[in-house]
């Protein structure tokens, strides 16, 4: 179990570093045409500049909800075993018991 979230989080690491990449790519690309004084040109890279404003702003707001969301999930699971904790204990070894049957038929 502990391999599947690792693995998720290498997914996750690896496409934020890839969005974050592009994301300074374009800002270079923004500054170098900085002094290009073209009608179309201002337009264009204006236009860019605030797709990456909108960007940066997104990616920030859903982070937040992300977070904000599993400390809620994690709350929740608290209380509920705090609760009920024998159920918990049940649901954990049923849980425990699936992953290993699954995990010797795959072997």
């Amino acid at each position: 179990m502990e391999s599947t979230f690792d693995g998720v989080n290498d997914i996750k690491a690896a496409a934020s570093s890839e969005i974050k990449s592009l994301i300074a790519d374009v800002e270079d690309l923004v500054a170098r045409v900085a002094d290009l004084k073209d009608v179309d040109v201002v337009r264009v890279r204006n236009k860019v500049q605030r797709a990456l404003d909108a960007t940066k702003q997104s990616m920030s707001d859903g982070a937040d909800a992300i977070r904000q969301h599993a400390q809620k999930a994690a709350g929740t699971a608290d209380d509920y075993v705090r609760d009920s904790p024998w159920q918990a204990v049940g649901i954990a070894a049923l849980v425990g018991a699936v992953v290993g049957i699954l995990a010797t038929r795959r072997n």
